[in-house]
């Protein structure tokens, strides 16, 4: 962890400061919504159709936050940047080196937006197959949008962004990766049936 950050590469610092979804951003939930919002509204999706990827979404981002904050606050594991200042190095993530992003004041295992992030692209992957897309969230922020080819690419960049960042050790980003797909896979599997039309006859209302 210590030296990947120290020896990141342009590219690198790119990806962790783009999925960095703090201040002055929609945050990690708004994020995978403006991303589904991107693609709706880019191809020829119909309305019912729509309807179910912002519910199986937003269930997904719900169960994938329940899922993760209760693993992180039953192992209750330490944050990066603390331990290495504790044991390595105490300038690390300092005023004088400060990590790309800010490390969140929560436990540290396991990675929430790998878990966030890969279970949205796992309801993504069975409701649309997998398509090329380019993220443009932050273009009001001034970053360069993110092109993809797909859902899986776009949720493993998400997570290891998080590495990039200084904020999750590689065992959090890799078990959260795997509890995603299992959230992912069963609000997939959730039955969505028509609503019949209302009738609609003389008021009043």
């Amino acid at each position: 962890m210590h030296d990947v950050v120290e020896a990141l590469t342009a590219e690198q610092l790119t990806i962790a400061t783009f999925w960095g979804d703090g201040a002055r951003t929609v945050g990690a939930t708004g994020h995978v919504m403006m991303i589904l919002t991107q693609v709706l509204e880019s191809r020829d999706i119909s309305l019912v159709s729509a309807a179910e990827a912002y519910a199986k979404t937003s269930i997904a981002v719900a169960e994938s936050l329940i899922s993760c904050w209760d693993v992180k606050y039953r192992y209750n594991l330490i944050r990066p940047v603390s331990y290495i200042q504790q044991h390595i190095d105490a300038g690390w993530g300092g005023a004088e080196r400060a990590l790309p992003v800010g490390t969140p004041p929560y436990p540290e295992y396991t990675s929430g937006h790998s878990v966030q992030t890969t279970a949205f692209a796992q309801v993504m992957h069975d409701l649309f197959g997998d398509m090329p897309f380019t993220d443009h969230t932050h273009d009001d922020l001034g970053l360069e949008p993110r092109a993809f080819s797909s859902w899986s690419a776009m949720a493993a960049e998400a997570a290891i962004s998080r590495l990039y960042a200084g904020i999750h050790f590689r065992s959090a980003i890799e078990r959260g990766i795997e509890q995603g797909q299992r959230v992912g896979k069963r609000v997939s599997a959730l039955g969505f049936h028509s609503i019949p039309p209302v009738p609609v006859g003389p008021g009043p209302y």
